[in-house]
Protein backbone atom coordinates (compact mmCIF):
# COMPACT_ATOMS: atom_id res chain seq x y z
CA UNK A 1 0.00 0.00 0.00
CA UNK A 2 1.51 2.98 -1.34
CA UNK A 3 0.24 5.92 1.00
CA UNK A 4 0.82 8.88 -1.18
CA UNK A 5 -1.59 7.84 -3.75
CA UNK A 6 -4.03 7.03 -1.82
CA UNK A 7 -6.75 9.20 -0.35
CA UNK A 8 -8.32 7.71 3.22
CA UNK A 9 -11.54 7.91 5.06
CA UNK A 10 -11.29 7.48 8.99
CA UNK A 11 -14.98 7.16 10.02
CA UNK A 12 -15.20 6.86 14.01
CA UNK A 13 -12.82 9.79 15.34
CA UNK A 14 -12.54 7.53 18.91
CA UNK A 15 -9.09 6.29 19.93
CA UNK A 16 -8.76 3.45 17.07
CA UNK A 17 -9.54 6.18 14.70
CA UNK A 18 -7.75 8.73 15.55
CA UNK A 19 -4.65 6.38 16.16
CA UNK A 20 -5.16 5.13 12.20
CA UNK A 21 -5.67 8.74 10.93
CA UNK A 22 -2.15 9.46 12.85
CA UNK A 23 -0.60 6.36 11.82
CA UNK A 24 -1.85 7.18 7.68
CA UNK A 25 -0.94 11.00 8.24
CA UNK A 26 2.99 10.31 9.00
CA UNK A 27 3.03 8.56 6.14
CA UNK A 28 1.98 11.33 3.90
CA UNK A 29 -1.71 9.83 3.86
CA UNK A 30 -4.76 12.04 2.50
CA UNK A 31 -6.78 11.60 5.25
CA UNK A 32 -10.62 12.46 5.52
CA UNK A 33 -12.35 12.42 9.38
CA UNK A 34 -15.71 11.57 9.67
CA UNK A 35 -18.14 10.60 12.63
CA UNK A 36 -21.89 10.62 13.27
CA UNK A 37 -21.40 12.02 16.84
CA UNK A 38 -20.51 16.27 17.06
CA UNK A 39 -18.74 17.91 19.47
CA UNK A 40 -17.53 17.18 22.45
CA UNK A 41 -14.10 14.81 22.70
CA UNK A 42 -14.89 14.12 18.93
CA UNK A 43 -14.20 17.22 17.79
CA UNK A 44 -11.50 18.09 19.50
CA UNK A 45 -9.75 14.99 18.28
CA UNK A 46 -11.02 16.32 14.59
CA UNK A 47 -8.95 19.44 15.34
CA UNK A 48 -6.48 18.68 16.37
CA UNK A 49 -6.06 15.90 13.17
CA UNK A 50 -6.82 18.84 11.45
CA UNK A 51 -3.60 20.64 12.57
CA UNK A 52 -1.80 17.39 11.06
CA UNK A 53 -3.04 18.02 7.87
CA UNK A 54 -6.32 15.90 8.12
CA UNK A 55 -9.94 17.45 6.66
CA UNK A 56 -12.63 17.20 8.56
CA UNK A 57 -15.78 16.16 6.51
CA UNK A 58 -19.74 16.74 7.84
CA UNK A 59 -22.86 14.46 6.52
CA UNK A 60 -23.12 16.93 2.93
CA UNK A 61 -19.61 15.91 2.13
CA UNK A 62 -19.92 11.64 2.47
CA UNK A 63 -21.09 11.30 -1.06
CA UNK A 64 -17.84 13.01 -2.79
CA UNK A 65 -15.74 11.59 -0.26
CA UNK A 66 -17.20 7.94 -1.39
CA UNK A 67 -16.37 8.55 -4.81
CA UNK A 68 -13.08 10.37 -4.09
CA UNK A 69 -11.49 8.26 -1.33
CA UNK A 70 -9.87 4.80 -2.01
CA UNK A 71 -10.09 2.79 1.00
CA UNK A 72 -12.66 3.42 4.29
CA UNK A 73 -10.98 2.64 7.47
CA UNK A 74 -13.42 1.98 10.01
CA UNK A 75 -13.26 2.57 13.74
CA UNK A 76 -14.78 -0.17 16.05
CA UNK A 77 -17.86 1.52 17.30
CA UNK A 78 -18.46 2.12 13.43
CA UNK A 79 -20.98 -1.25 12.09
CA UNK A 80 -19.89 -2.90 8.85
CA UNK A 81 -24.00 -2.34 8.08
CA UNK A 82 -23.41 1.57 8.28
CA UNK A 83 -24.63 3.20 5.23
CA UNK A 84 -20.99 4.67 5.25
CA UNK A 85 -19.81 1.01 4.82
CA UNK A 86 -22.39 0.21 2.34
CA UNK A 87 -22.19 2.79 0.20
CA UNK A 88 -18.21 1.75 -0.33
CA UNK A 89 -19.20 -1.42 -0.88
CA UNK A 90 -21.14 -0.76 -3.27
CA UNK A 91 -18.54 1.29 -5.36
CA UNK A 92 -16.16 -1.39 -4.90
CA UNK A 93 -13.96 0.56 -2.59
CA UNK A 94 -11.91 -0.97 0.18
CA UNK A 95 -12.64 -1.61 3.22
CA UNK A 96 -10.72 -2.07 6.66
CA UNK A 97 -10.57 -1.61 10.26
CA UNK A 98 -7.95 0.26 12.38
CA UNK A 99 -6.63 -3.19 13.62
CA UNK A 100 -6.40 -4.51 10.01
CA UNK A 101 -4.46 -1.35 8.86
CA UNK A 102 -1.79 -2.27 12.29
CA UNK A 103 -1.86 -5.57 10.82
CA UNK A 104 -0.60 -4.90 7.42
CA UNK A 105 2.98 -3.11 9.04
CA UNK A 106 2.87 -5.39 12.10
CA UNK A 107 6.83 -6.83 11.87
CA UNK A 108 6.63 -8.25 15.26
CA UNK A 109 5.07 -11.49 16.22
CA UNK A 110 1.50 -11.26 17.67
CA UNK A 111 -0.40 -13.53 20.63
CA UNK A 112 -4.01 -12.29 20.09
CA UNK A 113 -7.05 -12.94 22.74
CA UNK A 114 -10.47 -13.06 22.12
CA UNK A 115 -13.71 -14.42 23.49
CA UNK A 116 -16.15 -13.11 25.13
CA UNK A 117 -15.15 -12.23 28.71
CA UNK A 118 -11.80 -12.81 30.19
CA UNK A 119 -9.74 -10.89 27.17
CA UNK A 120 -8.55 -8.67 29.07
CA UNK A 121 -7.39 -9.81 32.20
CA UNK A 122 -5.63 -12.68 29.83
CA UNK A 123 -4.17 -10.64 27.43
CA UNK A 124 -2.66 -8.66 31.02
CA UNK A 125 -1.62 -11.86 32.27
CA UNK A 126 0.28 -13.17 29.26
CA UNK A 127 2.31 -9.41 28.49
CA UNK A 128 2.70 -9.40 32.45
CA UNK A 129 4.51 -12.85 32.63
CA UNK A 130 6.29 -11.99 28.95
CA UNK A 131 7.69 -8.96 30.03
CA UNK A 132 8.83 -10.47 33.28
CA UNK A 133 10.49 -13.22 31.10
CA UNK A 134 12.46 -10.17 29.29
CA UNK A 135 10.42 -9.80 26.27
CA UNK A 136 9.40 -6.21 24.86
CA UNK A 137 5.79 -7.29 25.04
CA UNK A 138 3.21 -4.79 24.45
CA UNK A 139 -0.64 -5.27 25.57
CA UNK A 140 -3.01 -3.67 22.68
CA UNK A 141 -5.65 -3.47 21.14
CA UNK A 142 -9.34 -3.78 22.52
CA UNK A 143 -7.47 -3.43 25.77
CA UNK A 144 -7.09 0.50 25.23
CA UNK A 145 -4.06 1.19 23.09
CA UNK A 146 -4.67 0.89 19.38
CA UNK A 147 -2.54 -1.38 17.67
CA UNK A 148 -1.38 1.28 15.36
CA UNK A 149 -0.61 3.24 17.64
CA UNK A 150 2.41 0.38 18.61
CA UNK A 151 3.46 -1.01 15.19
CA UNK A 152 6.54 1.09 15.30
CA UNK A 153 7.66 0.71 19.03
CA UNK A 154 7.19 -3.09 18.54
CA UNK A 155 9.31 -3.15 15.65
CA UNK A 156 11.01 -7.04 14.63
CA UNK A 157 12.12 -7.83 18.25
CA UNK A 158 8.81 -7.05 20.50
CA UNK A 159 5.57 -8.87 20.98
CA UNK A 160 2.09 -7.80 20.46
CA UNK A 161 -0.07 -9.09 22.67
CA UNK A 162 -3.66 -7.73 21.41
CA UNK A 163 -7.31 -8.12 22.85
CA UNK A 164 -9.27 -8.57 19.80
CA UNK A 165 -12.85 -8.08 19.86
CA UNK A 166 -15.64 -9.04 17.55
CA UNK A 167 -16.32 -5.29 16.39
CA UNK A 168 -12.65 -5.44 15.03
CA UNK A 169 -12.69 -9.17 13.65
CA UNK A 170 -15.38 -7.49 11.41
CA UNK A 171 -13.13 -5.67 9.35
CA UNK A 172 -9.83 -7.94 9.65
CA UNK A 173 -8.50 -10.05 7.02
CA UNK A 174 -4.56 -10.30 7.20
CA UNK A 175 -4.13 -11.00 11.33
CA UNK A 176 -2.12 -14.33 11.48
CA UNK A 177 -0.98 -14.56 15.39
CA UNK A 178 1.49 -16.94 16.22
CA UNK A 179 -0.71 -17.51 19.12
CA UNK A 180 -4.53 -17.72 19.30
CA UNK A 181 -6.43 -17.31 22.89
CA UNK A 182 -10.23 -17.85 22.46
CA UNK A 183 -11.38 -17.38 26.26
CA UNK A 184 -15.12 -18.62 25.92
CA UNK A 185 -18.36 -17.80 23.57
CA UNK A 186 -21.53 -16.97 25.18
CA UNK A 187 -24.12 -14.42 24.17
CA UNK A 188 -22.37 -10.95 23.11
CA UNK A 189 -23.64 -8.03 20.66
CA UNK A 190 -26.86 -9.32 19.44
CA UNK A 191 -27.52 -6.34 18.78
CA UNK A 192 -25.32 -5.40 16.23
CA UNK A 193 -24.25 -8.97 14.71
CA UNK A 194 -27.87 -10.20 14.80
CA UNK A 195 -27.44 -13.77 15.90
CA UNK A 196 -25.17 -16.22 17.63
CA UNK A 197 -23.87 -17.90 14.21
CA UNK A 198 -22.65 -14.37 12.97
CA UNK A 199 -20.71 -13.87 16.10
CA UNK A 200 -19.32 -17.48 16.43
CA UNK A 201 -18.27 -17.04 12.63
CA UNK A 202 -16.12 -13.81 13.68
CA UNK A 203 -14.09 -14.92 16.63
CA UNK A 204 -13.51 -18.38 14.08
CA UNK A 205 -11.99 -15.27 11.50
CA UNK A 206 -8.95 -15.00 13.93
CA UNK A 207 -7.57 -18.58 13.41
CA UNK A 208 -8.59 -18.47 9.56
CA UNK A 209 -4.73 -17.84 8.29
CA UNK A 210 -2.60 -19.43 11.24
CA UNK A 211 -0.46 -22.25 9.42
CA UNK A 212 0.87 -25.57 10.86
CA UNK A 213 3.56 -23.73 13.27
CA UNK A 214 1.36 -21.40 14.98
CA UNK A 215 -0.87 -22.25 17.79
CA UNK A 216 -4.40 -22.08 18.68
CA UNK A 217 -5.10 -22.28 22.62
CA UNK A 218 -9.00 -23.46 22.87
CA UNK A 219 -11.03 -22.89 26.18
CA UNK A 220 -11.61 -27.40 25.92
CA UNK A 221 -14.54 -26.62 28.27
CA UNK A 222 -16.67 -24.60 25.93
CA UNK A 223 -18.05 -27.00 23.84
CA UNK A 224 -18.27 -24.26 21.21
CA UNK A 225 -14.56 -23.11 21.65
CA UNK A 226 -13.35 -26.15 21.52
CA UNK A 227 -15.56 -27.05 18.13
CA UNK A 228 -12.57 -24.28 16.46
CA UNK A 229 -10.37 -27.28 16.99
CA UNK A 230 -11.98 -29.29 13.46
CA UNK A 231 -11.20 -26.45 11.14
CA UNK A 232 -7.79 -25.06 12.66
CA UNK A 233 -5.54 -25.42 10.67
CA UNK A 234 -2.29 -24.66 13.06
CA UNK A 235 -1.39 -26.60 15.94
CA UNK A 236 -4.24 -26.66 19.53
CA UNK A 237 -3.68 -26.81 22.69
CA UNK A 238 -6.62 -26.58 25.64
CA UNK A 239 -6.98 -25.49 28.81
CA UNK A 240 -9.63 -27.18 30.81
CA UNK A 241 -10.55 -26.63 35.08
CA UNK A 242 -12.18 -30.36 34.87
CA UNK A 243 -10.00 -32.84 31.83
CA UNK A 244 -6.10 -33.57 31.87
CA UNK A 245 -5.87 -32.06 28.35
CA UNK A 246 -3.04 -31.32 26.00
CA UNK A 247 -1.81 -27.95 26.95
CA UNK A 248 -2.52 -26.79 30.35
CA UNK A 249 -5.05 -27.76 33.23
CA UNK A 250 -6.03 -27.35 37.26
CA UNK A 251 -5.79 -31.13 38.46
CA UNK A 252 -5.59 -31.91 42.37
CA UNK A 253 -5.14 -28.13 43.03
CA UNK A 254 -2.37 -27.05 40.92
CA UNK A 255 -2.11 -25.46 37.84
CA UNK A 256 0.19 -28.25 35.29
CA UNK A 257 0.87 -27.86 31.58
CA UNK A 258 1.81 -31.10 29.65
CA UNK A 259 2.27 -32.42 32.86
CA UNK A 260 4.42 -30.24 34.70
CA UNK A 261 3.08 -28.48 37.62
CA UNK A 262 3.48 -24.76 37.26
CA UNK A 263 2.05 -23.40 40.72
CA UNK A 264 -0.77 -23.94 43.30
CA UNK A 265 -4.10 -22.40 42.45
CA UNK A 266 -3.94 -20.93 46.11
CA UNK A 267 -1.29 -19.15 44.76
CA UNK A 268 -3.36 -16.53 42.51
CA UNK A 269 -3.60 -13.42 43.25
CA UNK A 270 -7.05 -13.17 41.31
CA UNK A 271 -9.54 -15.07 42.98
CA UNK A 272 -12.46 -17.37 41.41
CA UNK A 273 -13.14 -19.69 39.18
CA UNK A 274 -12.74 -16.90 36.05
CA UNK A 275 -10.10 -16.04 37.06
CA UNK A 276 -8.48 -19.45 37.08
CA UNK A 277 -9.27 -20.32 33.33
CA UNK A 278 -7.92 -17.13 32.32
CA UNK A 279 -4.90 -18.11 34.44
CA UNK A 280 -5.01 -21.44 32.73
CA UNK A 281 -4.92 -19.77 29.15
CA UNK A 282 -2.00 -17.79 30.19
CA UNK A 283 0.16 -20.32 31.30
CA UNK A 284 -0.78 -22.32 28.11
CA UNK A 285 0.15 -19.19 25.68
CA UNK A 286 3.44 -18.12 27.64
CA UNK A 287 4.97 -22.03 28.07
CA UNK A 288 3.99 -22.30 24.15
CA UNK A 289 6.54 -18.73 24.10
CA UNK A 290 9.15 -20.52 26.12
CA UNK A 291 8.92 -18.61 29.29
CA UNK A 292 9.76 -20.58 32.49
CA UNK A 293 7.19 -22.03 35.39
CA UNK A 294 9.02 -20.22 37.79
CA UNK A 295 8.29 -16.87 35.70
CA UNK A 296 5.02 -17.54 35.52
CA UNK A 297 4.04 -18.66 39.15
CA UNK A 298 6.08 -15.37 40.38
CA UNK A 299 4.02 -12.91 37.90
CA UNK A 300 0.54 -14.47 38.52
CA UNK A 301 0.93 -14.60 41.98
CA UNK A 302 1.60 -11.13 42.53
CA UNK A 303 -0.67 -9.53 39.75
CA UNK A 304 -2.89 -6.67 40.21
CA UNK A 305 -6.65 -6.61 39.01
CA UNK A 306 -8.03 -5.38 36.64
CA UNK A 307 -9.23 -1.97 36.50
CA UNK A 308 -13.12 -1.88 36.35
CA UNK A 309 -13.95 -5.68 36.79
CA UNK A 310 -15.14 -6.86 40.62
CA UNK A 311 -12.94 -3.87 41.65
CA UNK A 312 -13.26 -3.48 45.11
CA UNK A 313 -13.74 0.81 45.33
CA UNK A 314 -14.13 1.59 48.95
CA UNK A 315 -16.23 1.39 52.38
CA UNK A 316 -18.77 3.84 53.47
CA UNK A 317 -20.59 3.78 56.11
CA UNK A 318 -20.28 -0.31 56.90
CA UNK A 319 -21.23 -0.81 52.56
CA UNK A 320 -18.81 -2.07 50.54
CA UNK A 321 -18.69 -0.83 47.00
CA UNK A 322 -17.77 -2.73 44.18
CA UNK A 323 -17.06 -1.49 40.41
CA UNK A 324 -17.56 -4.10 37.89
CA UNK A 325 -18.64 -1.88 34.89
CA UNK A 326 -16.47 -4.08 32.53
CA UNK A 327 -19.51 -6.42 33.46
CA UNK A 328 -21.46 -5.45 30.02
CA UNK A 329 -22.85 -8.82 29.48
CA UNK A 330 -24.89 -11.03 31.19
CA UNK A 331 -22.38 -14.16 31.53
CA UNK A 332 -19.96 -11.37 33.34
CA UNK A 333 -22.19 -10.21 35.61
CA UNK A 334 -23.32 -13.93 36.43
CA UNK A 335 -19.71 -14.25 37.34
CA UNK A 336 -19.37 -11.09 39.36
CA UNK A 337 -22.64 -11.92 41.23
CA UNK A 338 -21.14 -15.26 42.56
CA UNK A 339 -18.44 -13.33 44.14
CA UNK A 340 -20.03 -11.68 46.00
CA UNK A 341 -19.52 -12.78 49.70
CA UNK A 342 -22.27 -10.33 51.41
CA UNK A 343 -25.88 -9.42 50.71
CA UNK A 344 -25.84 -7.12 47.86
CA UNK A 345 -27.78 -4.43 45.78
CA UNK A 346 -27.05 -4.59 42.23
CA UNK A 347 -27.16 -1.96 39.74
CA UNK A 348 -28.48 -3.04 36.02
CA UNK A 349 -28.87 -1.31 33.17
CA UNK A 350 -27.55 0.89 30.27
CA UNK A 351 -27.69 -0.19 26.06
CA UNK A 352 -29.34 -3.27 25.44
CA UNK A 353 -27.24 -5.67 23.03
CA UNK A 354 -29.89 -8.25 22.07
CA UNK A 355 -30.00 -10.21 25.47
CA UNK A 356 -32.54 -12.01 27.19
CA UNK A 357 -32.38 -11.18 30.50
CA UNK A 358 -34.15 -14.48 31.60
CA UNK A 359 -30.92 -16.29 32.28
CA UNK A 360 -29.71 -13.04 34.41
CA UNK A 361 -32.42 -12.94 36.52
CA UNK A 362 -32.91 -16.78 36.89
CA UNK A 363 -29.59 -16.47 38.78
CA UNK A 364 -30.60 -13.45 40.67
CA UNK A 365 -33.65 -15.06 42.49
CA UNK A 366 -31.28 -17.63 43.80
CA UNK A 367 -28.25 -15.22 44.99
CA UNK A 368 -27.37 -12.98 47.50
CA UNK A 369 -28.67 -10.11 45.41
CA UNK A 370 -31.33 -8.86 47.94
CA UNK A 371 -32.09 -6.01 45.33
CA UNK A 372 -31.75 -4.53 42.03
CA UNK A 373 -32.05 -0.90 40.73
CA UNK A 374 -32.55 -0.79 37.01
CA UNK A 375 -31.44 2.46 35.20
CA UNK A 376 -30.81 3.45 31.93
CA UNK A 377 -32.21 2.69 28.09
CA UNK A 378 -33.03 -0.91 28.76
CA UNK A 379 -34.55 -0.54 31.96
CA UNK A 380 -37.78 -1.74 31.07
CA UNK A 381 -36.63 -4.86 29.48
CA UNK A 382 -34.75 -5.73 32.42
CA UNK A 383 -37.53 -5.36 34.42
CA UNK A 384 -39.48 -8.25 32.21
CA UNK A 385 -36.97 -10.17 32.79
CA UNK A 386 -37.30 -10.34 36.15
CA UNK A 387 -40.92 -10.78 36.44
CA UNK A 388 -41.06 -13.63 34.13
CA UNK A 389 -38.56 -14.93 37.32
CA UNK A 390 -41.24 -13.71 40.37
CA UNK A 391 -38.13 -11.13 41.26
CA UNK A 392 -39.41 -8.50 43.05
CA UNK A 393 -37.22 -6.57 45.18
CA UNK A 394 -36.88 -4.13 42.10
CA UNK A 395 -36.33 -0.17 41.71
CA UNK A 396 -36.80 1.29 38.25
CA UNK A 397 -34.80 4.59 37.75
CA UNK A 398 -33.51 6.09 34.35
CA UNK A 399 -30.50 8.06 35.77
CA UNK A 400 -27.20 6.78 36.60
CA UNK A 401 -26.31 8.89 39.30
CA UNK A 402 -29.80 8.83 41.12
CA UNK A 403 -29.49 4.83 40.54
CA UNK A 404 -26.24 4.80 42.62
CA UNK A 405 -27.11 6.61 45.07
CA UNK A 406 -30.99 5.10 45.63
CA UNK A 407 -28.76 1.78 45.75
CA UNK A 408 -26.72 3.29 48.18
CA UNK A 409 -29.68 4.32 50.46
CA UNK A 410 -31.25 0.59 50.28
CA UNK A 411 -27.96 -1.64 51.50
CA UNK A 412 -27.55 -1.91 54.95
CA UNK A 413 -24.29 -1.76 56.82
CA UNK A 414 -22.45 -4.92 56.29
CA UNK A 415 -24.07 -5.60 52.90
CA UNK A 416 -22.26 -4.60 49.23
CA UNK A 417 -23.88 -2.26 46.41
CA UNK A 418 -22.29 -3.51 43.14
CA UNK A 419 -22.13 -2.12 39.70
CA UNK A 420 -22.39 -4.79 37.11
CA UNK A 421 -24.51 -3.91 34.43
CA UNK A 422 -25.01 -6.56 32.18
CA UNK A 423 -25.28 -3.80 29.20
CA UNK A 424 -22.97 -1.75 27.20
CA UNK A 425 -22.72 2.00 28.66
CA UNK A 426 -23.35 3.45 25.18
CA UNK A 427 -26.43 5.01 26.34
CA UNK A 428 -25.42 7.27 28.35
CA UNK A 429 -21.30 6.99 28.54
CA UNK A 430 -18.41 6.77 25.69
CA UNK A 431 -17.35 3.32 27.29
CA UNK A 432 -17.49 1.17 30.53
CA UNK A 433 -14.48 2.73 31.70
CA UNK A 434 -15.80 6.42 31.85
CA UNK A 435 -19.49 4.39 33.62
CA UNK A 436 -16.81 2.72 36.29
CA UNK A 437 -15.08 6.12 36.76
CA UNK A 438 -18.48 7.99 37.13
CA UNK A 439 -19.42 5.62 39.54
CA UNK A 440 -16.19 5.58 42.40
CA UNK A 441 -16.77 9.55 41.58
CA UNK A 442 -20.52 8.85 43.18
CA UNK A 443 -19.23 6.71 45.83
CA UNK A 444 -16.55 9.02 46.77
CA UNK A 445 -18.77 11.92 47.35
CA UNK A 446 -20.99 9.65 49.26
CA UNK A 447 -18.73 10.15 52.50
CA UNK A 448 -19.82 13.81 52.50
CA UNK A 449 -23.38 13.79 51.38
CA UNK A 450 -26.27 13.76 52.92
CA UNK A 451 -27.81 11.27 49.98
CA UNK A 452 -31.39 11.20 51.94
CA UNK A 453 -31.74 14.74 51.58
CA UNK A 454 -30.52 14.66 47.34
CA UNK A 455 -32.90 12.00 47.08
CA UNK A 456 -35.71 13.52 48.59
CA UNK A 457 -35.18 16.92 47.69
CA UNK A 458 -35.40 16.07 44.09
CA UNK A 459 -38.49 16.01 42.18
CA UNK A 460 -39.75 12.81 40.22
CA UNK A 461 -39.14 14.10 36.89
CA UNK A 462 -35.88 15.63 37.90
CA UNK A 463 -34.75 12.78 38.88
CA UNK A 464 -36.19 9.81 36.47
CA UNK A 465 -38.06 8.26 38.62
CA UNK A 466 -40.75 5.86 37.91
CA UNK A 467 -43.43 3.96 39.84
Amino acid sequence: MYFKTQKFLVAGISRSGVSAAEFLLARGASVFLYDDVTGGAVEKSERALEQKGARILGPEDLSAAVRDADVLVLSPGIPIDHELAIAFKKAGKRIIGESELGCLFLRAPMIAVTGTNGKTTTVTMISEILKAAGEKAIACGNIGLPLCSVVEELGYDGLAVAEISSFQLETLSSVQPHVAVVTNISEDHLNRHYNMENYIFLKRKLLRNMRESEFAVLNFDDATVRGFADSAKCKVKYFSCNERVDGAYLFEGGLYFEGEKVMEASELSLRGRHNLQNALAAVCAARIAGVESRIIRETLASLKGIRHRIEFVREVNGVTYVNDSKGTNVDASVVAIDSMQSDTVLLLGGKDKGYDYDKLFAKIRDSRVVHAVLYGENRFKLLNGAVKNNYSQITLCADFEIAVKIASMTAKRGQCVLLSPASSSFDRFSNYEERGEKFEEIVKSLESENVDNQICNASAKTCGIEE
